[in-house]
């Protein structure tokens, strides 16, 4: 496995972390009063190509690897969590459906605005009965003459409100089930019978948008399906294992700031006449903070080496998301403890980690279902 990083790609995290700690930094809490996020950002984002990480160049993208992508999202993790999960959600579980699956006709119709940001992408699996339990699924497709008509409603959409292109897994077999029933598709947010429902109020990443898409004959053309019809259940199996690799490195992103933060409070802070940093106390906190954060890292990278070499990654992609959102987890709730009562103060950043750092472990999968994913493939590979 070789991690070593390219000069051009060191420019790239370079300049990342100045836009991160030079502009989104400083619209933090504007972010988290206004519960939106300024549209310059958004459009500098856009400027560096960040929209388009995963897709293929010769559609506008930058067409990184999945190491290449994750050494970026390391330095969009040190960001606004919100900022992060607009471009990561778009990046990831938005857009590697159509990447991977789509026609040919299909990428050069939506690829390129999607990497240039002109629209933005979201995914829709998710609903009231149909959380973990995805094979709950009530949304249906039916095919009448050229067009598919689909009825249902997903919810706990990220980047809904925005998006104008969804992939959206429904059931076009309700007696084949998950196994050769269910059916991936694009829908554009213009489609009749298509709309933006129920916003949600949520604890923590305001300024990321989430919410319900609702399908009321919502008409969509037969030629918009992803990949095989009755495959949707293994796309969406597939969509979701590459995005929580990336998350993984959203989350390293995290702990790193978190780390960088709570190093410098602790060397300012004094009691008891020294800087706190000089208690052994804090500084098993700090070594702990660094140790899970290099340890979630480590494994990010090889498991996105494992990707990048079309190896499979069943149980290790969800070995990512589990084991970076419980690191960081862990790594906010230390931050926390080092700022004291100013860590639960909103005038300190790390208020605002703590509360959008506890999706981490429930979207994209929660981990008691990466557990469960993992010792399924662990017992298979190992069964007597």
């Amino acid at each position: 496995m070789d991690f070593s990083i390219s000069d051009e790609m060191r420019d790239m995290k370079r300049t990342i972390r100045d836009f991160v700690d030079n502009e989104v930094d400083k619209y933090s809490q504007q972010i988290e009063e206004e519960d939106k996020i300024p549209q310059h950002l958004i459009d500098k984002a856009k400027e560096m190509g960040l929209f388009g990480m995963s897709i293929p160049e010769q559609y506008g993208g930058l067409g990184l690897s999945m190491l290449e992508k994750c050494l970026l999202l390391e330095e969009l993790g040190r960001a606004n969590m919100s900022f992060t999960t607009y471009i990561g959600a778009h990046t990831g579980i938005g857009t590697t459906g159509i990447v991977e699956l789509a026609s040919e006709e299909l990428k050069q119709k939506y690829l390129p605005a999607l990497a240039s940001g002109e629209k933005l992408g979201a995914f829709g699996l998710t609903e009231p009965d149909a959380g973990s339990d995805a094979t709950n699924m009530k949304t249906t497709a039916v095919l009448k003459g050229d067009k598919w008509i689909l009825n249902g409603m997903k919810h706990f959409i990220t980047n809904a409100p925005e998006a104008s292109i969804f992939t959206v897994i429904a059931v076009t077999d309700k007696e084949k089930g998950a196994r050769g029933g269910y059916t991936a598709f694009v829908v554009e947010k213009d489609f009749p019978g298509f709309s933006i429902g129920t916003i949600e109020k949520k604890m923590g990443l305001r300024g990321s948008h989430t919410s319900e898409i609702i399908f009321e004959d919502c008409e969509v053309p037969k030629e918009n399906v992803l990949g095989e019809v009755g495959r949707g259940y293994a796309s969406a199996l597939r969509i979701l294992s590459k995005g929580r690799v990336a998350l993984g490195a959203r989350c390293v992103g995290a702990c790193d700031k978190l780390i960088e933060l709570s190093a410098k409070y602790a060397q300012q802070r004094v009691q008891f006449g020294k800087p706190i940093a000089s208690f052994q106390a804090i500084q098993w906190m700090l070594a702990e903070m660094a140790t899970d954060t290099e340890a979630a890292r480590a494994l990010t990278y090889r498991v996105a080496w494992m990707v990048d070499q079309g190896l499979p990654a069943v149980k290790e992609g969800p070995m990512v998301k589990l084991f970076a959102s419980e690191a960081l987890g862990r790594v906010v709730d230390k931050a926390v403890q080092i700022h004291g009562g100013m860590g639960y103060m909103k005038e300190f950043p790390v208020e605002r980690f703590y509360r959008d750092a506890r999706l981490t472990r429930i979207y994209e999968g929660t981990n008691e279902i990466q557990r469960m994913v993992i010792a399924g493939r662990l017992l298979k590979e190992m069964q007597i």
